[in-house]
């Protein structure tokens, strides 16, 4: 029996906001008694007493002391802060002096005249002489009512932006005293001691004084649900189908879309405007945990969004202005000395959104995505569809381009006075340009030799995610995917400049029709954790409540379709955070699920140990690099692809066994230090245990899919209870009710097939890695299989 003001349990519509006593489902000895009166307080002992002793917004002091490490220190904010606020100054002030202050007759030699030396004849036309005087560009400024109003609103903008950051100054000139008086860690040692270190010593100082009035002791995760509150609902509208935005396309198929802007107005939206849900705070109002005012929280949602939308609208022009000046001041150098910038590719917001697990602080995301960021381009490059015309067009281009802009550089070494042709210099940089465009298109010969399959698998090991798309199975949907979440600098800077005009138009044709199913996302998925507060159900990584039973959960997960988290979050977030956090203990069910998985990778080694001649790989694998980088590992344990196995039918050993073989393996060297490195130094040794603990992860994140996709496939056979998948802990498939088929978040009573995320996604019908690390042949492939990804 559940204990009191804890409900553990398929969500169901008549299911109403819960509060739980303990993150614990199994309950623990350091609850409170129910009803005791939780006020989430920041209490310091009396020695260590200062400015910070008495704190009442934690979720704002634990990101100012995440956000101070990751700054830098004090210094490095304050210079940051000062230099945005003069960047802001001098991109207003030196577009009103291009605007007001030029004379552009002269400066083309349109007109003579010489205004700075009257009494003397010159042909050369300087800057000084193109340059309005003080009191004649004065005039010109205030002849336009339009540039005075536009200066007086800039003015505003940043005279609230300096109070701002003024008061964050404060703010932060108190954690850099707690940094140095509370956790001993001084501005001069702050680069040296990473994050894991200061979220040590924040425990111990809770557990040793009492920091935190908590009903419990601080945990990691306490931590982090403050720091990532609202991120972790983001996270879960994404995997949910409410983000991004989508749009469809009149020959097919649908764009996503989040720019910088529109997640703006979400988070005003949701979080932190004054008509917000949050509003700012730790604490969902209690209209919405009560599901009789869902209409009513409705209609007034999407009152907010029409009033937000309109003003998007009609500050619309003022912020494109804003967005083709920042974007000309920092790409125009860019562009000058690297032509060819705009076609790189960056990780997109979409990525940086699907791609996250919860409770992933950002620092940590970002280093997991700069690791997949070389084999993810690298796929793309070779996974790219054949375009023969286009390549054959692109050279052309290239060597007529090439030619003129060489015929012109000869003219210009030979005699400079070429470049006093009008425009020349400007037919130069086309061409230049021209040229470096379409050499973008030719096809590198070097990385099409490459295994599109094996540089997905090595993009998978540090991605964890691969989101599902509706579409067939193949190389070709692998590569959209990828594309849409490594896009070309080009389209992301298009996307951020259309944004002020696409922003309200997605806030009038998305989000306000959908307020319905975002009310109740809210009421459903929010639960009220005792000396937390109110924080997304999701971020509790409670597998019996939100897992999946594809992603090796089945028998222990009692969520309902709804509930579900898609694409094995849940799973593969638990597993990240306890590796990440070894300290940490897990909840009951989640501690019971980590344990199978443990269990199922010793049984799946042992299955590939006596099926398979080749031996796992030794510890001395290991030692043969000496770079510290966590994609060192990787690339020693899967330098050589394992053989897959010749029979693909359901009754074969798993392909996952040798995934399971590699990860036995490298945990068992993580276990025991003397296996890394042998012969090393101490240093060394430590250097390379957190460059284990990422393998470990990548490996898990390659495992999990296998076996997801593997069980997939034997749907499809019809034989997923084949003898070679049977799971000592598993338990047969519960029976759910129409109630508990029926998603709670949807507005419209809708079958799950009709959810959001339903509608953008069908199951994938093959196995990303069909003959686990290496391309199958023809001879090896199902006659029912669709193709792989090659």
């Amino acid at each position: 029996m559940d204990p009191p003001g804890l409900r553990i349990g398929p969500l169901i519509p008549e299911q109403d906001y819960e509060r739980l006593e303990d993150c614990d489902p199994e309950g623990s000895q350091d609850s409170p008694l129910h009803g005791e009166e939780q006020q989430p307080l920041l209490h310091v002992p009396e020695g260590l007493r200062g400015s910070w002793h008495h704190i009442q917004n934690l979720d704002s002091f634990f990101t100012k002391i995440y956000s101070y490490h990751q700054r830098s220190g004090f210094t490095c904010i304050l210079l940051e802060d000062v230099f945005q606020l003069g960047q802001f100054i001098f991109i207003v002030t030196f577009t009103t002096f291009l605007l007001r202050c030029v004379d552009y007759n002269v400066l083309f030699a349109n007109q003579p005249n010489n205004r700075t030396r009257p009494g003397l004849l010159h042909s050369k036309v300087t800057l000084s002489d193109a340059i309005l005087p003080s009191s004649q560009c004065a005039q010109r400024i205030h002849s336009s009512s339009l540039m005075v109003f536009l200066l007086i609103l800039a003015t505003a903008f940043w005279l609230f932006q300096l109070l701002r950051s003024v008061c964050n100054l404060f703010s932060y000139w108190d954690i850099q005293v707690f940094y140095r008086e509370a956790l001993h860690i001084p501005l001069g040692e702050l680069g040296s001691v990473s994050w894991a270190e200061v979220q040590s010593r924040l425990l111990a100082l809770q557990r040793s004084g009492g920091l935190c009035v908590q009903p419990r002791p601080l945990t990691e995760l306490d931590v982090h649900h403050r720091i990532l509150r609202y991120t972790n609902y983001q996270v879960a509208l994404a995997n949910k189908g409410l983000l991004p935005t989508r749009c469809a396309l009149p020959w097919g198929g649908s764009v996503a879309f989040l720019s910088r802007g529109l997640a703006l107005n979400v988070d005003l939206l949701l979080f932190r405007g004054p008509f917000s849900l949050f509003r700012g705070g730790w604490e969902l109002p209690d209209a919405y945990k009560r599901s009789d005012q869902r209409a009513a929280l409705a209609a007034r949602w999407r009152r907010s969004v029409l009033l937000l939308a309109a003003v998007n609208l009609a500050l619309s022009p003022l912020v494109l202005a804003w967005q083709v000046l920042h974007a000309f001041y920092s790409h125009a150098e860019l562009l000058r000395r690297e032509p060819g910038a705009l076609g790189t590719r960056r990780w997109s917001r979409l990525a940086r959104l699907q791609l996250r697990h919860f409770n992933e602080l950002p620092h940590e995301l970002r280093a997991r995505l700069a690791r997949a960021y070389r084999p993810a381009a690298a796929f793309l490059r070779a996974a790219a569809p054949p375009a023969p015309l286009l390549a054959l067009l692109a050279r052309q281009l290239v060597f007529f381009a090439g030619a003129l802009f060489a015929a012109l550089l000869v003219l210009t070494v030979y005699d400079e006075d070429v470049l006093a042709v009008e425009h020349v210099l400007t037919a130069m940089t086309a061409l230049g340009i021209l040229a470096t465009v379409a050499r973008s298109f030719i096809p590198d010969e070097q990385a099409q030799s490459r295994s599109p399959q094996l540089l997905l698998q090595a993009a998978l090991a540090h991605m964890h995610y691969l989101p599902e798309e509706t579409g067939p199975a193949g190389k070709a949907s692998a590569y959209r995917q990828m594309a849409r979440l490594l896009q070309y600098r080009a389209v992301s800077l298009t996307e951020e400049l259309l944004s002020p005009l696409l922003t309200p138009l997605f806030l009038l044709f998305w989000f306000r029709p959908r307020a319905l199913e975002i009310i109740d996302f809210f009421h459903h998925f929010t639960v009220d954790v005792a000396g937390v507060g109110d924080i997304c159900s999701f971020a509790l990584m409670d597998v019996k409540r939100h897992g999946h039973p594809q992603w090796l959960s089945e028998g222990q997960t009692e969520a309902s379709l709804s509930q579900r988290a898609e694409d094995g979050k849940t799973e593969l977030s638990l597993m990240r955070f306890s590796l990440v956090h070894p300290q940490w203990r897990p909840p009951g069910h989640s501690s019971k699920f980590l344990g199978h998985l443990r269990g199922r990778v010793q049984q799946d080694a042992a299955t590939w140990g006596a099926n398979s001649v080749r031996s796992p790989p030794t510890p001395g694998v290991l030692s043969n690099s000496s770079s510290p980088l966590p994609e060192t590992f990787l690339a020693n344990l899967l330098v050589q692809p394992l053989l897959p196995p010749q029979d693909l039918s359901p009754t074969a050993p798993c392909p996952a066994a040798a995934t399971a073989s590699l990860l036995a393996s490298i945990s068992r060297i993580a276990q025991d230090s003397s296996c890394v490195s042998p012969g090393g130094t101490g240093g060394q040794k430590l250097a390379q245990l957190p460059e284990l603990a990422s393998a470990e992860m990548s490996l898990h994140a390659i495992y999990l899919y296998q076996l997801h996709q593997q069980q997939q496939q034997q749907e499809l056979w019809g034989e997923a209870s084949a003898s070679s998948l049977s799971r000592p802990w598993s338990s047969p498939p519960q029976t759910l009710s129409p109630d508990e088929e029926k998603p709670s978040w949807s507005s419209d009573g809708s079958s799950p097939a009709s959810s959001p995320r339903q509608q953008w996604r069908t199951q994938r019908a093959q196995n990303l890695f069909p003959g686990g690390f290496q391309e199958p042949t023809d001879t090896q492939k199902e006659p029912s299989q669709a193709p792989s990804i090659d």
